[in-house]
């Protein structure tokens, strides 16, 4: 049976992350603490539009980004695996992620991915995905996830106020955002029009507008992009 990490102690606990070094360091002893191989943190991109990603802080190699490509990263954290806090683990094998291509696939196997975590932080004001993979199958100790969990949230927190960098901030408008937060729900525009007290014409329009803040091409696509980065 696979054990949880043990308590880090006073005597043993990292400072404060205020850097990217920082952050890389932490993420190496998280790494270390849960038996992964290899991390990511990677935020989406609204303004590069869907299907895009930033790497915050990565130790994969340059050769396994670009045969998985941000797509292939966009499609992991969108795959529906991804968890948040109090949720269970939910590992990805590679081999059976069928949300990938052939390709994507084969490439991940040849650089060492063999299972994959992903994980859902809010810090910085937006949502950041923690990508944790292992070189073989049930390496990772999925116990100790929850705690890597929060332990990451308050390093990126740290991180983004040491710096004074920011996670990508919402490119939406109040309006904007509440329209497709309705709209996501099934509401109709008629129905939207009437929970906010405007008219349909104007819903459509604040519609149109995050559609094309998020370059997507319809609401269906702008509603995704603005679920996986935390906008609603």
């Amino acid at each position: 049976m696979t054990q949880a990490a043990p308590i880090q102690t006073t005597q043993d606990a990292p400072g404060p992350v205020t850097s990217r070094a920082g952050l890389a360091r932490f993420m190496r002893r998280t790494c270390s603490e849960i038996c992964a191989d290899l991390y990511m943190l990677v935020e989406p991109s609204v303004e590069r539009g869907p299907k895009s990603v930033r790497i915050i802080t990565s130790n994969w190699i340059f050769d396994a980004l670009e045969d998985l490509g941000t797509e292939g990263i966009a499609a992991v954290i969108e795959s529906g695996n991804a968890t948040g806090p109090g949720m269970q683990p939910r590992a990805i094998v590679t081999a059976e992620a069928t949300f990938l291509s052939s390709e994507e696939r084969r490439a991940l196997r040849d650089h060492g991915h063999a299972e994959l975590y992903c994980q859902k932080l809010d810090a910085g004001g937006t949502r950041i995905f923690a990508l944790f993979s292992g070189e073989t199958r049930h390496g990772i100790n999925a116990a100790a996830l929850a705690r890597a969990h929060m332990a990451c949230c308050y390093a990126l927190n740290q991180f983004f106020t040491a710096t004074g960098s920011r996670a990508s901030r919402d490119p939406l408008s109040e309006r904007e955002r509440e329209c497709l937060a309705w709209v996501s729900q099934g509401k109709t525009t008629d129905e939207v029009a009437v929970i906010l007290g405007v008219s349909s014409n104007t819903v459509n329009s604040y519609v149109a507008h995050a559609i094309q803040k998020f370059g997507a091409s319809n609401r269906a696509m702008a509603i995704a992009t603005a679920i996986r980065s935390g906008i609603i």
